[in-house]
């Protein structure tokens, strides 16, 4: 009986030639990542255990970005803390305003996950990093101390679950309505610890910031991790943006899956998540009544990327947000707000009446920047839905793509770029 592809990550980094579902193990990191909100718990864990030191300060990423910049005295205060610590241990990977970014789009981007990596974070969105085919998942803050204290971290190896991706998406089909699809069909709950694992032709036609949006919404299926096979479009982006070796585990052919679904991309349509799960979704075909929005929000480490406001941009460009609507613009990375400006892609948002933030994690998880009153709705790029989510109890966030994202605003209700 083989192994999935994730086994065979987590079998070499606890040494052994072969793990199994449900097994325990102990394995290596290559990574350890913490933010601004998770990271001062873990330093406080850490100076409780007594150890000397970080395990490798060139295996660890700290990554203000929730409150960043700070929002408040609080905010700032776990800033500092995560600075001081940083400084202290002489931290590689530290990260301030200025050169930071939203952590999951910001760490890819600087070369610091590769294939066959496993990396813990004590974000649950670090699950990210699997569209470069890594191991990665997220973690408490006393198993990221843990890892920063000892290198190490224990798991239970997860079953897999094989998605079977095939044809090519249509237009103003992205990553985001795929991973929209298959929560909409297996449920919150569907892939409950287990690994996600994408496979098929159809991968060819995703882009890399396709990848990650798909890997980062694992986690809103119950996913352990999410992951794809090493192709020619991974490797390019890793050579482009790292140094570091990389090493390709492939899934044996006899590997055991517990389920395994075939999605044809080609019949995919723009899909929006209502509330207040992510599994709630209807197709734009489906929406056929008009649901009023207040607000639009791009961004996030979900669909803050290039690509994105790419897409976004080419919605607005020549037209203008409806009059009460608030759009709010957020690129992932200083890198990306840069590219961005140089394509001519701020100035496009700016004309069109949307207003455009320094990155951040900000609205997404009802921090700063776009906090929903009472019955207010909004149409987001981000990753989750629940009540009070981003405000007020009594708020709704529907989550889709920067195409129907920005298609909404010019339309100041759910709408589509088909229909305008």
């Amino acid at each position: 009986m083989g192994m999935t592809m994730t086994q065979k990550i987590l079998a070499a980094h606890a040494g052994l030639d072969k793990v199994e579902a449900g097994q325990l193990i102990e394995a290596d990191l290559d990574l350890v990542l913490g933010n601004d909100i998770t990271s001062p718990v873990a330093i406080r864990e850490m100076e409780k255990m007594k150890v000397q030191g970080v395990f490798d300060k060139d295996k660890i990423a700290l990554v203000p970005d929730h409150f960043v910049p700070n929002k408040d005295i609080k905010s700032a205060e776990h800033c500092r803390c995560v600075r001081e610590f940083a400084y202290r241990h002489q931290i590689t990977n530290y990260f301030e305003v200025g050169e930071m970014g939203i952590e999951h789009a910001l760490l890819p981007e600087k070369g610091l996950t590769v294939a066959g990596d496993v990396i813990i974070g004590a974000d649950s969105h670090t699950c990210t990093y699997g569209a470069l085919g890594a191991f990665s998942t997220g973690v408490g803050s006393t198993d990221m101390a843990a890892g920063m204290a000892t290198g190490k971290a224990w798991f239970k190896v997860p079953a897999g679950i094989r998605f079977n991706l095939v044809g090519k998406p249509s237009e103003w089909v992205s990553g985001k309505d795929v991973i929209l699809h298959i929560i909409g069909m297996i449920g919150v709950d569907g892939a409950l610890y287990k690994s996600m694992e994408f496979v098929g032709e159809g991968i060819r036609n995703l882009s890399m910031d396709d990848r990650f949006t798909i890997a980062n919404m694992a986690i809103e299926a119950g996913g352990k991790n999410g992951i794809f096979p090493v192709d020619d479009t991974a490797i390019a982006y890793m050579k482009e943006h790292s140094a570091r070796e990389y090493k390709i585990y492939e899934a044996d052919e006899d590997a055991v899956y517990e389920e395994e679904y075939t999605i044809d991309l080609s019949t995919l349509r723009p899909t929006i998540a209502f509330p207040h799960l992510p599994e709630n979704t209807r197709t734009i075909d489906e929406v056929r009544e008009d649901v009023r929005i207040d607000q639009v929000v791009i961004g996030s480490c979900t669909n803050g990327r290039l690509d994105d406001l790419r897409i976004a941009a080419r919605v607005l460009e020549g037209r203008h947000v409806a009059k009460g609507i608030r759009c709010i613009i957020i690129p992932a990375t200083q890198a990306i707000y840069m590219q961005a400006m140089e394509e001519g892609l701020l100035k496009i948002f700016i004309e069109a009446g949307a207003v455009v933030s320094t990155p951040s994690c900000g609205p997404c998880l009802g921090g700063y920047m776009g906090i929903l009153a009472k019955g207010e709705r909004c149409v987001s790029t981000t990753n989750r839905n629940f009540v009070g989510r981003m405000g007020h109890v009594d708020s709704e966030v529907y989550l889709a793509s920067p195409a129907v994202a920005a298609a909404s605003a010019v339309a100041g209700k759910i709408s589509c770029p088909c229909r305008l």
